[in-house]
């Protein structure tokens, strides 16, 4: 009895044992880690976004965010005394009165020569640049302003950092570096005066939000990028205030010192200049942005000559791929590449690269749409870039054909032209996918008030009427623009569109359908006149009644009936079968 009791003792603690092993196994094994969304845009001015942990962290004492977010630097008036491995792992000191200014690397206290800036360092006047060490890189008691020679030979200037002296431009005068009066500095440049009005409009009209902004970039680079096409026939001038006009919808208004108006300005004044490739819209040393403003220019464009490329499905010539090349700049005006149309360039959602490059196969009516982050496209596209799309013709000599644009947006004195009727079109060149920059008001380094997005990206082929030699008229692409207003870009998305479409046209189709029809069913009606006679015979009856035009209706009804299923199979099978013939 005294074992047999032990024994049972023994198991009762052996089954609470299992039982709280068994618990708390599953507590371990079902536990959920769980923890919040933080972003760098959550943190205050005074913590930064440890990457580590993924949460906003408090900065030290005498800290403050840096512009990234990522990390803390000192406060205004205070130097770094230690820095370790880690981001976040400084401290920092105030410095004394007879130091007050803190040095450009952020590790010392230094005396002026002059005021001290908002940021607590040294600032120098126009023309000088600051010396805070000396070519030992010992740090100096006092810093030093050093005025850069700017007469001849030495023609030098403070660099775009202020750290050090560099040669002036060339359309500065031969013997000095200062833009004297009447002289226009900008941009760098030293223009003559009159050459071209200095009041520019540097704002951006964002016509679906009915505002427009001043916008920091245009402010900048408007004038300069004009006077010097105009004055210097600068080539990356021009094509930087081409691409301002782009980033304006290359809408068109009264005003002739917005950036359209300018570059139509440079462009007639450029008229005795000879043209690019024998084109008359592409003046010599300027980007080809319109096709021009005649009535009816667009049909003739569009639909007079073929693309001398034949397409054909045939096994012994097939000719299936559409080859479009697309030549790339960056929104300063410098030429970047050529880039082969076909992948992720016009395509905004992430699709295979296989799916995507079927949309380039002849005869494949295409669609693909998508959500866009607007915080990804802030972080993908911190600038546009710029495309002028070619058709490749292929052969020996590789022959390019410009792709007509047409843009949506594009306004004409304030009405939109390019809605339905081709007569209106203004067509046009060059495109872009995403500005993020022309909508930055205050600087170009704050955060845009609004972007333009290319929400639909569409490319139309029409056929050529009859004939059957898989000719097309010259493709057309059709740009639709949204303006989006920054609210909340963790929250905010935009849908996006590209497309690939086929089109023929039908009237001569239309008219013979319309004539089988007619001439079948004329015969129809002969043909129950027929039967409604034949059918009065056999009863012996030579009155035309009611039931006798009732019959006719009942016989027409069905002869009809027959006409149209004829015609409909018949159409059906000529398109499904023997048209197919390319």
């Amino acid at each position: 009895m005294a074992t047999g009791t032990l024994v049972f003792v023994f198991n009762g603690h052996t089954v609470l044992l299992a039982l709280f092993f068994l618990i708390n196994t599953h507590l371990f094994c079902c536990q959920q880690f769980i923890i919040p969304l933080e972003a760098p845009s959550d943190c205050g001015e005074e913590e930064f976004f440890d990457t580590s942990s993924l949460s906003c962290a408090k900065c030290g004492s005498n800290q403050r965010q840096s512009t990234t977010g990522l990390s803390c630097i000192c406060q205004s008036g205070f130097k770094t005394t230690n820095l370790t491995s880690a981001k976040a792992s400084i401290t920092c000191e105030q410095c004394p009165a007879s130091k007050p200014a803190v040095t450009t690397d952020g590790f010392g206290c230094i005396r002026c020569p002059g005021s001290l800036s908002d940021q607590g360092k040294c600032q120098c006047p126009p023309g000088n640049i600051l010396v805070e060490r000396d070519v030992n890189g010992n740090l100096l008691e006092v810093a030093r302003c050093e005025a850069c020679n700017n007469d001849s030979p030495a023609l030098s200037v403070p660099n775009i950092r202020g750290d050090g002296c560099e040669r002036c431009q060339t359309t500065f005068i031969n013997t000095s570096c200062v833009c004297t009066s009447p002289n226009i500095l900008a941009g760098g440049l030293c223009f003559p005066s009159g050459s071209i009005s200095s009041d520019v409009n540097p704002s951006v009209n964002f016509a679906q939000l009915k505002f427009s902004i001043q916008s920091a970039w245009f402010v900048e680079n408007l004038y300069s990028s004009s006077a010097a096409c105009l004055v210097f026939s600068n080539l990356t001038a021009c094509q930087a205030l081409g691409n301002m006009c782009v980033m304006s919808m290359h809408s068109v208004s009264g005003l002739s010192s917005d950036a359209c108006g300018l570059f139509y300005t440079i462009f007639r004044s450029k008229a005795a200049l000879s043209s690019v490739h024998n084109i008359a819209y592409w003046r010599a040393n300027l980007p080809w942005l319109y096709y021009g403003d005649e009535p009816g220019l667009a049909g003739r464009v569009l639909q007079t000559d073929p693309v001398p490329v034949v397409f054909s499905f045939r096994l012994n010539k097939k000719n299936t791929d559409i080859k479009l090349l697309a030549a790339v700049y960056n929104v300063r005006g410098e030429f970047l590449r050529w880039e082969q149309v076909g992948g992720r360039n016009l395509q905004f959602c992430p699709e295979s690269a296989t799916k995507q490059e079927t949309a380039f196969s002849f005869g494949t009516a295409y669609q693909q749409s998508c959500d866009l982050s607007v915080a990804d496209l802030l972080v993908t596209h911190p600038e546009p870039l710029f495309y002028d799309v070619f058709m490749d013709l292929g052969g020996d000599k590789r022959k390019l054909l410009p792709l007509p644009t047409l843009v949506r947006n594009q306004q004409y004195n304030g009405q939109f032209i390019n809605q339905e009727n081709m007569r209106n079109w203004y067509l046009s060149r060059r495109m872009f996918l995403v500005d993020t920059l022309s909508g930055r008001e205050k600087s170009l380094s704050s955060s845009p008030k609004v972007i333009r997005v290319a929400t639909s990206v569409k490319i139309k082929f029409q056929l050529v009427p009859r004939t059957q030699g898989g000719q097309i008229f010259p493709p057309l692409m059709m740009v639709t623009y949204t303006d989006v207003l920054v609210t909340d870009v963790n929250t905010q998305t935009v849908s996006v569109t590209f497309a690939m479409e086929y089109e023929m046209d039908q009237t001569e189709a239309r008219t013979k359908t319309d004539t089988a029809l007619g001439v079948l069913g004329g015969l129809a009606v002969l043909y129950s006149l027929l039967k409604t006679v034949s059918y009065k015979r056999r009863i012996a009856s030579p009155l035309i009644d009611a039931p006798t035009i009732l019959k006719f209706l009942l016989f027409y009804a069905g002869d009809l009936a027959n006409v149209f299923f004829a015609v409909t199979v018949g159409t059906g099978l000529y398109w499904l079968i023997f048209y197919k013939t390319l």
